[in-house]
C-alpha cells in the first residue's frame, strides 16, 4: 500500500517531477482541441454580432488573425502529439513552459480584444461581450485543469481585468455579472487546486507503483538470471543449457538447420580436488569458465552442466571438420597449466559431439548421443574430440542388447569363474589365484568380461553381479585348501558405494571364510573416481581382515600421497610396462622405481601380464619376484585341484 508520506517524499524526486510533467502534457494534448474550439467558436460568434457596429479591424481582421493563430497552434500540437513519448524530460519541461506563456499571451490578447469591443453595439451586444468573456474563460480554465500554473495565470489575466472593468460601470446588471464571475472564479480556483493536488497524487502514486513494479521485475529478472547461472564459473547452468537446447531444437527443426550438441569433461580434475583440496578445484573451474567464455560467441554457447562437465551448442554446422576444429581449440585451451599460489596443475579435456539430425531427432536423444561420444573419447581418445557416428550407433544397439540380456540373465547358472595363479618365482610357489568372471549367455553366447563388466558398471547391475560372483568365489574357497587365497576384483561403483561395501562385508561374514584369505583388487582409475569414498570403503574391508591390492598401477593419475593414504597390501604393475621390458630401458627404469617404492612402503609388488621367459627374467633382475601371466598359467575353471597353494 502506498502511504501519503511516501508521496510527499516522492515530490522532491526529479524522476517524479518529470513523470508529473509528462502526465500534464499528455492530458493537455488531449484537451487542447476542445480549448481552441471553445475559444474560436465563441470569438467568431462575438465578431459576427459586432461586424456591423464595430470597426473592421476590430470586428473582422483582429479576431481572424487570433483565430488563425489558434488554428495553426492546434495543427502544430496535433503533429507533435505523436512524438511526445520520444521527448526527453528537459524537452517536456521546455514545452510546458512555452505553452504556459503562449496561453498567457492568448489570454491577454482575447481579453483586450473583448474589452475593446465592449463599447460598440447596443445593450444586447455588450451583454454578449460580457457573457463571451466569462463563459469562455471558464471553459478554458476547465481545459487547463491539469496545468495549474497556466490555469491560474489565465484566471488572473482574464478575471481580474474583467471584474475591475465591469465593477467600474454604473450598470447594476454588469456589476452583478462581475461579482458573480469573480465568485465563480474563486470557486473554480479552489476546485482547480484540489483537482490538481489529486492529479499530482495520482501521478505520484502511479510512479511509485511503477517504481515498485520495476524493482520487482528487476528482482525477478535477477532471480531468473541466478536460477540459470552457474555462480562459480559465470556460465549458464544445466537448466539454462537444456532450455536453450530445446529452443534451438524447435528453431532448427522448423528451418531444417544443422546444429551440434557437445559435452566436455575434464580429465584429471578429480585428482586436483584430492591432492590440493576443493578450494583448488574451485579455482580450476573458475579458470575453465573464463577460458570457455573466450570461445563463446554467436555460434557457440557454453554452460556448466555440473561438477567438471560442461556443455556447448554449436549452430550453423556444415562440416564435421568445423566441429573438430572447435573441439581442438577448446581442448588446447583447457590443456594449458592452471596455476595458483603454491601449486600448478595440468589437465586435459575430452569432448563428444552429436549433430542434428544425423545423431538424433529429439533434444534428449542428442544429449545422450553427445554423452556417449564423450564416453568413447575418454575411453579411446582421452584429451581429444569424438563425433557421434553410425559406428557408435551400432555399438549403442549392441550394448543395449547386451544390457537387456544381462538384466534377464540367470547369474547363478550363466556366470562362472576362472582362476589364474599368481606365482612367487623366488620359491616357485602359488601365493594366490585371481578370480575372473566368465559369462555364457544363451542368447549371445560367450561374452567377453571387458564388455559385460562395462555394461554392468554403466547400469545399476554391477552391485548384483559383484554380490553373485563373490558368493561363487566364497563357495569355491570352501572346497579348497584352507591356505588357498583368492583375489577378487571390485569396480569403481562398488567401492564408491558405502551400501555396496556393507553388503560385501555381510556376504563374507555369512560365508564363514576367513577374510584374510581374500584380496580385493581395485584399479587406480576406480580409486580416483571418488578418492575419499574409495579410501573409506577400502578401510572397511581392511578392518574386516581382507587384503587390498591396487591394480593396473601406472595407468592412472595416482601419486605417492594417494598411495600412502590407502590401506594397501599389494601393487600390481600394469601389463603395458611389460610388453617390451626385455628391450626397453625406460620401461625397466619405471618398473625398478615401482619395485623400490613397494619395498619402501612394505608392499608386495606383483607384475601382471608376463608372457615370456625373457620378461620373467628381467623382472626378477629388477627385484620383482611375484608375477602373473600366461607364462605361468592361463585362467581355468575350478576343478577341485586348480585353486591350491
Amino acid at each position: 500500500m502506498i502511504r501519503p508520506q511516501d508521496l510527499a517524499s516522492l515530490r522532491t524526486i526529479p524522476a517524479v517531477k518529470a513523470a508529473l510533467s509528462r502526465s500534464q502534457i499528455d492530458a493537455f494534448s488531449r484537451q487542447l482541441p476542445l480549448l481552441y474550439l471553445i475559444l474560436v467558436v465563441n470569438s467568431v460568434a462575438v465578431a459576427a454580432t459586432h461586424a456591423a457596429v464595430a470597426p473592421a479591424w476590430l470586428a473582422v481582421w483582429l479576431p481572424l488573425a487570433m483565430c488563425t493563430a489558434c488554428a495553426i497552434r492546434l495543427v502544430v500540437w496535433v503533429r507533435r502529439r505523436r512524438h511526445l513519448a520520444s521527448l526527453t524530460d528537459a524537452e517536456v519541461a521546455s514545452r510546458l513552459r512555452t505553452t504556459v506563456w503562449l496561453i498567457a499571451l492568448l489570454g491577454a490578447l482575447f481579453t483586450s480584444w473583448g474589452l475593446l469591443l465592449f463599447p460598440y453595439g447596443d445593450a444586447y451586444a455588450r451583454a454578449h461581450v460580457a457573457f463571451y468573456m466569462s463563459i469562455t474563460v471558464i471553459g478554458c480554465i476547465f481545459c487547463l485543469m491539469h496545468m495549474r500554473k497556466a490555469a491560474l495565470l489565465l484566471t488572473a489575466i482574464v478575471i481580474v481585468p474583467f471584474s475591475l472593468f465591469f465593477l467600474q460601470t454604473d450598470n447594476a446588471v454588469l456589476v452583478a455579472i462581475a461579482v458573480n464571475v469573480l465568485l465563480v472564479a474563486i470557486a473554480m480556483v479552489v476546485i482547480l487546486l484540489n483537482y490538481y493536488r489529486d492529479f499530482a497524487n495520482l501521478v505520484e502514486s502511479k510512479h511509485a507503483l511503477q517504481a515498485k513494479q520495476a524493482e520487482l521485475q528487476r528482482l525477478s529478472d535477477e532471480n531468473s538470471r541466478l536460477a540459470n547461472l552457474d555462480i562459480l564459473t559465470g556460465l549458464p547452468n544445466r537448466r539454462r543449457f537444456l532450455a536453450d537446447l530445446d529452443a534451438l531444437f524447435r528453431t532448427a527443426s522448423a528451418g531444417h538447420e544443422r546444429f551440434a550438441v557437445g559435452v566436455i569433461d575434464l580429465d584429471g580434475f578429480k585428482q586436483v580436488n584430492d591432492l590440493y583440496g576443493h578450494g583448488a578445484g574451485d579455482r580450476v573451474l573458475e579458470e575453465v569458465g573464463r577460458r570457455l567464455s573466450d570461445v563463446s560467441g554467436p555460434r557457440i554457447r557454453l554452460a556448466r552442466l555440473g561438477g567438471d562437465e560442461f556443455g556447448l551448442l554449436v549452430t550453423q554446422v556444415r562440416e564435421q571438420q568445423d566441429l573438430r576444429d572447435i573441439g581442438a581449440t577448446i581442448c588446447d585451451m583447457l590443456r594449458a597449466p592452471y596455476a595458483w599460489p603454491g601449486a600448478t596443475a595440468r589437465l586435459s579435456a575430452s569432448l563428444g559431439f552429436a549433430i542434428y539430425p544425423d545423431a538424433g531427432l529429439s533434444p534428449a536423444q542428442l544429449f545422450e548421443r553427445a554423452d556417449y561420444a564423450l564416453y568413447f573419447a575418454k575411453e579411446h581418445r582421452r584429451g581429444g574430440t569424438t563425433i557421434f557416428s553410425a559406428e557408435h550407433e551400432k555399438q549403442i544397439r549392441e550394448l543395449g542388447k547386451l544390457e537387456q540380456a544381462l538384466r534377464h540373465a540367470d547369474l547363478e547358472s550363466e556366470m562362472s569363474l576362472h582362476f589364474q595363479p599368481i606365482i612367487d618365482v623366488s620359491c616357485d610357489r602359488v601365493v594366490c589365484h585371481e578370480a575372473l568372471a566368465r559369462w555364457s549367455s544363451p542368447a549371445l553366447g560367450a561374452v567377453p568380461p571387458s564388455l559385460f563388466i562395462k555394461v554392468a558398471e554403466r547400469s545399476d547391475l554391477i552391485h548384483t553381479l559383484t554380490a553373485s560372483l563373490l558368493r561363487k568365489v566364497l563357495s569355491t574357497m570352501r572346497e579348497c585348501d584352507r591356505a588357498a587365497r583368492v583375489a577378487f576384483n571390485l569396480s569403481a561403483r562398488d567401492i564408491g558405494s558405502a551400501q555396496a561395501v556393507a553388503k560385501i562385508v555381510d556376504i563374507i561374514r555369512a560365508s564363514g571364510i576367513e577374510p584374510g584369505r581374500l584380496t580385493f583388487e581395485v584399479t587406480e582409475t576406480a580409486v580416483i573416481h571418488d578418492f575419499e569414498q574409495a579410501a573409506a570403503s577400502l578401510e572397511v574391508l581392511k578392518r574386516l581382515g581382507a587384503n587390498i591390492s591396487l591394480d593396473d598401477f601406472g595407468t592412472g593419475y595416482s601419486s605417492l600421497t594417494c598411495i600412502h593414504r590407502l590401506p594397501l597390501d599389494k601393487i600390481k604393475i600394469d601389463r603395458g610396462f611389460l610388453d617390451r621390458i626385455d628391450t626397453d630401458r625406460a620401461a625397466q627404469d619405471i618398473v625398478r622405481s615401482i619395485v623400490q617404492l613397494c619395498r619402501s612402503l612394505k608392499l608386495t609388488c606383483v607384475a601382471e601380464g608376463v608372457q615370456t621367459d625373457a620378461q620373467a627374467s628381467v623382472l626378477l633382475e629388477l627385484g620383482c619376484t611375484v608375477m602373473q601371466g600366461f607364462y605361468f598359467g592361463e585362467p581355468t575353471p575350478f576343478d577341485g585341484q586348480s585353486v591350491v597353494v
